[in-house]
């Protein structure tokens, strides 16, 4: 895997870390300030739904930092191809369903990490 596909993967999960930790620990309080399209009084209402979208982002930032640490290139990428896909998917069924926002947030830099495969970096 080249170093491009390597920063983008590590990105992301990073960022699947981060939206893990905000809906399943800080959902009520750092939760308010993100998400400022919904209602103030439904964040208490939510929590336990928030936790499990939390659990979901916490598996793909586990499955993109699992590509990283596998040694067979093979194996690598198509782990990593899969996981980006899976992240690209959410993405876009985000950017449908909830936000737009969504859409660059997870979707963009999902299609950036698979585009990187074709590079010679």
């Amino acid at each position: 895997m080249n170093l491009l596909s390597q920063m983008i993967i590590g990105f992301i999960a990073v960022l699947h870390i981060y939206i893990l930790w905000l809906e399943m620990f800080a959902w009520t309080t750092r939760g308010r300030k993100v998400f400022k399209t919904i209602p103030e009084d439904q964040f208490e209402k939510t929590k336990v739904m928030a936790a499990n979208q939390g659990l979901y982002n916490g598996f793909l930032a586990a499955g993109l930092i699992w590509s990283l640490l596998i040694t067979d290139v093979d194996w690598s990428r198509n782990i990593a191809l899969f996981f980006l896909s899976c992240v690209l998917v959410a993405g876009i069924y985000g950017a449908l369903t909830a936000s737009k926002r969504i859409f660059f947030v997870q979707a963009v830099p999902a299609i950036l990490g698979l585009l990187s495969f074709g590079l010679k970096i």
